[in-house]
């Protein structure tokens, strides 16, 4: 009598597409705790940009005759383009760097999409998906609807551990981390360019008289004396809340890497996440074999840091499985 035929052990690196029917779940996106935290958490920056916007407006009004309002009222609803697909489009090509896939990509890309969104309950054609030309393992989620990864991640990475990553993005979505980002990225944008132009002014004292110089320093140490006891110290917030913005950040992240656990692919990121910290490792390695080892960033910029480490990463996912999650 014949053996019996061995049952085939599935490859753990080939996604398993579900059958049937797709139910899409009634409440798709959400702003959860973390991206609600990092709104209030950039409302100074975002009070500092409109009162940059309304001072340059009053100064136009003043020279050009053009109500102070209008540049005004043009700022505060430009944000609505975050979820304008057509601004979106201009957003990921110019901004962002990203492509249109290929035919030959987008039957690669397409399939691995439609199941994660299928695992997620979410509608997948309600996202743009695109390519960016790069060697590194990696992707991306922005706006409203832009969706994409790397043409290495694409090309080399296994379906499943595509579906991870893919899952990973997702999960910024639909908890809301992909839009507040851009929004507050683009309503704190003109204060962030006054400081650096204030900074950059600063650097110039040294090319002053004495004189001068001890003038200069006079009238902006008035300057923001001012300021600070009209704010109440308030004008001092954007110096702090870098750290704690960075922080709400790498917890996102951590976040985002549950919700991809949760739609079964823990494993396949763990994978990704260690061929990452494996070639974090040969790269130490050969630089140590070169005689100029790499230098580990510092304390400042660790806390400045808007993902956490791997090994945390890794950690997190482990414990998930661990529990059952």
């Amino acid at each position: 009598m014949s053996p019996p035929d061995e049952p085939e052990i599935p490859d753990p690196d080939d996604l398993a597409v579900r059958k049937g029917r797709v139910h899409i779940t009634a409440r798709q996106r959400r702003a959860d705790a973390l991206t609600l935290g990092s709104l209030l958490l950039h409302l100074p920056h975002v009070a500092m940009s409109a009162a940059v916007v309304f001072l340059v407006s009053y100064v136009i009004d003043a020279l050009l005759g053009l109500p102070w309002w209008a540049p005004v009222g043009i700022w505060a609803l430009s944000g609505a383009l975050v979820f304008h697909r057509p601004s979106e489009r201009v957003l990921a090509r110019h901004l962002f760097g990203l492509r249109y896939p290929t035919p030959e990509e987008s039957r690669r890309f397409g399939p691995v999409w439609r199941e994660v969104t299928a695992r997620a309950g979410v509608n997948g054609d309600a996202y743009q998906l695109w390519v960016e030309d790069s060697d590194d393992v990696n992707a991306m989620a922005a706006a409203g609807h832009i969706v994409g990864v790397t043409r290495h991640s694409l090309n080399e990475l296994p379906s499943a551990q595509l579906g991870g990553v893919l899952a990973h993005e997702l999960g910024h979505h639909t908890r809301g981390h992909a839009w507040a980002s851009l929004l507050t990225y683009w309503y704190a944008l003109p204060g962030r360019l006054t400081w650096r132009l204030l900074f950059r002014l600063a650097s110039l004292i040294d090319r002053l008289s004495v004189g001068a110089a001890a003038v200069v320093v006079a009238l902006v140490g008035s300057a923001v004396i001012a300021v600070a006891v009209a704010t109440y110290g308030l004008v001092f917030l954007p110096l702090v809340t870098p750290y704690l913005v960075a922080a709400v950040s790498r917890r996102s992240e951590l976040r985002a890497d549950q919700h991809a656990a949760a739609l079964g692919f823990a494993p396949q990121l763990m994978a990704v996440l260690r061929k990452e910290q494996a070639g974090e490792e040969a790269e130490r390695a050969t630089a140590a074999t070169l005689g100029s080892p790499l230098q580990e960033p510092g304390l400042i910029a660790r806390l400045l840091s808007s993902h956490p480490d791997l090994h945390t990463r890794l950690h997190h996912l482990q414990e998930g499985l661990g529990s059952g999650r």
